[in-house]
């Protein structure tokens, strides 16, 4: 047995040892006390006040009414509490609005990328005399932009709004945060242009050239310094599970981005290995850490109560961090790399159950017997839909892990649909569900037009449906044509023409949900529409009966 079998042999015996020992530690209560420390995130006397500034007055009425039917009794935040929270909302105001309105510009350009590609797939003679969109770059353009413009954006303006809420102090180093991020947005920008000019490093999910990437890792570390400066001046007794979550993952991505893209270093099989190590941890260490953190946090507090087991979100948080670093070699089964490598690989993903059904289990029982608040809250909607399509696509990845799954699914558009099943109905939907409560906080005015966020929601959520259905069953079909001796390749390749044209259907869908997401985005920020300012204030909340509400409605 060589050195590089024995080390990761090694990490996954160490990773089992550990899980035991967290296991022991909190069963011992080692960890602190799990009740004091779920109910961190609220000011005294707020448990049972329900929040969501992206709510009318009547929605948050019935919110409230659906949590506490006919309770009237007061929850007001002390003066000097809600004074605190202000501040600590405002020392975020500039940092965030920048990063949230750039990661909505990538939004939608990303989009517009992304429905081009898919269109060729079907019509591809469609704009092929302009080099710039020939599928070979316009792909890559799309998949970038998601993953480093919006997503990343989106994730580290909704995690620094977050910090000082989480620390109930402001933020200190906004200005490395900015700087970080100005960084991390001429990078994009340049990654772009590149990749639309015919430069590309030929990686799926590192595209950008080396000398580009620089800008990203330099600006991806000043983005995690607040963090820390922030913590040493923190004001809280226990640090919620969200901190754990979003130090990792501001902690992580830099390091997997820099060991990833260091030119000259991987080569060969090697190197393919490297792209999905990357490939997977970009997003399970990057932007699940993010995902996570952004709904427990926001679950609990539109609805007014403490996540369900504080103990059971360590175990979720612990378990991701020992087992999902090796989970990519499951890409490569049946390529030229060591049979021991994807063993290791299928073996921990099978292990990821542990981290999701923590999660799922917690979560849902968050929720469970409220799910009626699912009809006042615009925020809760959002996170909760992407909750559970977290839990989705992380057993639905377990699976494909498996040999006699993945020698089906294997390079078909199968993995395509599982992969949007994470990113997007996973991780977009919470950002977007975290963008509604947090925008109203950072501009100090409403959503100006409530039904557009209704409008977004059924959009992006039909439009999900149709992509990602037909495309798993289009996929899954063109997996077992491709295993059938019998059936000449392009034939496979044919009977997918009708599924990838639902697939541009749902994506169009989706492109107009993120097209009125941005007007109604822009719309706040030039202060548009209607002055609603009720739900935006830290006052109490707005109760009544729900006929009450519906008359004013």
């Amino acid at each position: 047995m060589d050195f590089t079998v024995s080390m990761l042999l090694a990490t996954f015996l160490l990773s089992i040892a550990a899980l035991f020992v967290f296991i022991w530690s909190l069963s011992n209560g080692l960890f602190g006390d799990g009740t004091a420390a779920a109910t961190e995130i609220f000011a005294p006397n707020e448990l049972g006040r329900v929040e969501d500034p992206a709510a009318t007055a009547a929605q948050k009425g019935g919110l409230q009414q659906a949590m506490a039917p006919g309770e009237e009794a007061d929850h007001r935040m002390a003066a000097i509490d809600a004074e605190a929270r202000a501040r600590a909302d405002q020392s975020t105001s500039l940092v965030v609005g920048v990063s949230l309105t750039l990661a909505v510009v990538w939004l939608v350009l990303a989009s517009l990328a992304g429905l081009i590609s898919s269109i060729k797939l079907h019509a591809p003679d469609w704009w092929v005399q302009y080099e710039w969109l020939t599928f070979g770059r316009i792909r890559p353009i799309h998949l970038n932009m998601v993953a480093y413009g919006w997503c990343s954006l989106a994730g580290v303006g909704v995690a620094i709004w977050l910090i000082p809420r989480l620390l109930k102090t402001e933020l200190v180093g906004a200005k490395y945060a900015l700087i970080g991020g100005a960084l991390w947005s001429v990078g994009v920008f340049a990654g772009t242009v590149a990749i639309a000019m015919g430069y590309s490093d030929g990686l799926e999910w590192l595209e950008y050239p080396w000398q580009i990437d620089i800008l990203l890792v330099i600006g991806g570390a000043m983005v995690g310094v607040p963090l820390w400066l922030t913590l040493l001046q923190r004001k809280v007794k226990h640090l919620y599970v969200s901190v754990w979550y979003i130090a990792a993952g501001l902690l992580w991505f830099p390091i997997l981005f820099l060991i990833a893209n260091w030119p000259d270093l991987h080569f060969g099989v090697q190197q393919a290995t490297m792209n999905w190590w990357f490939g997977h941890n970009v997003l399970g260490l990057w932007f699940t850490p993010i995902g996570l953190a952004a709904s427990y946090y926001f679950i609990p507090k539109v609805l007014g109560k403490p996540i369900h087991s504080y103990n059971l979100s360590l175990l979720g948080f612990w378990s991701l961090a020992f087992f999902y670093s090796q989970v990519g070699g499951h890409h490569l089964i049946g390529g030229p790399v060591p049979s021991w490598l994807v063993t290791i690989s299928i073996v921990q993903s099978m292990m990821m159950v542990i981290p999701v059904f923590a999660v799922a289990v917690n979560q849902h029982m968050t929720v469970v017997g409220n799910f009626r608040a699912l009809i006042y809250s615009p925020t809760l909607r959002f996170i909760v839909l992407g909750a559970m399509m977290y839990t989705a696509a992380s057993v639905q990845g377990s699976l494909e892990a498996l040999r006699a799954v993945n020698t089906v699914t294997h390079f078909t558009h199968y993995t395509v649909a599982h992969a949007h099943l994470g990113l997007y109905g996973f991780f977009s939907m919470v950002m977007f569900g975290s963008i509604y409560f947090i925008m109203p906080r950072v501009m100090n005015w409403e959503w100006p037009y409530p039904k557009l966020i209704s409008l977004h929601f059924w959009l992006v959520l039909i439009g999900f449906a149709i992509y990602f259905i037909w495309l798993s069953i289009g996929g899954w079909l063109q997996g077992l044509a491709m295993l059938d001796e019998q059936t000449p390749f392009m034939q496979s390749v044919a009977l997918t023409l009708p599924y990838l044209q639902a697939r541009s259907i749902g994506g169009g869908l989706m492109t107009l949900g993120h097209l009125v997401f941005a007007g109604h985005f822009f719309a706040m920020g030039w202060k548009f529409g209607p002055s609603r300012l009720g739900a935006a204030l830290l006052g109490a909340p707005v109760l009544g009966r729900i006929s009450g509400q519906k008359a004013a409605a």
